[in-house]
């Protein structure tokens, strides 16, 4: 009785869950154009910084053609998550000093969330 209890809880949840990533993803693309005014991001997008197709997982300072500043080159960084939500969170030259972007970061933590999930949702092929 209990198993299948869980079973129809599950299924009556997951369409919930669903609408929570199509919430989030969308909310991703709409906060993604303050990256998109200097970075490429879809096939849309600015020139002034890297492009972001592709980010998630990506060693820092390594997208051909893009003249990185020394800091992001030698930072060590892969933009995982984690990493991504740092540095979108304050100011960007606190978690890589030296570095060339000048940015204010992205204050609601539900905001920088979502742009990364969208960001890792377009992966580098769009």
């Amino acid at each position: 009785m209990l198993k299948k209890f869980l079973v129809l809880a599950l299924v009556a949840l997951t369409p919930t869950i669903a609408f929570a990533d199509d919430k989030e993803l969308k909310l991703g693309k709409k906060k993604v154009k303050k990256c998109a005014a200097c970075h490429v991001v879809g096939d849309k997008g600015g020139k002034a910084g890297p492009t972001l197709n592709g980010v998630v997982g990506r060693k820092a300072g390594t997208v051909e053609g893009y003249e990185y500043s020394d800091a992001m080159k030698n930072s060590g960084l892969t933009w995982d998550e984690a990493t991504l939500d740092t540095y979108l969170s304050d100011w960007s030259k606190k978690l890589v000093p030296g570095t060339k972007m000048v940015f204010k970061g992205i204050k609601k933590e539900k905001n920088r969330k979502a742009i990364i999930a969208y960001l890792k949702s377009i992966g580098a092929a769009e």
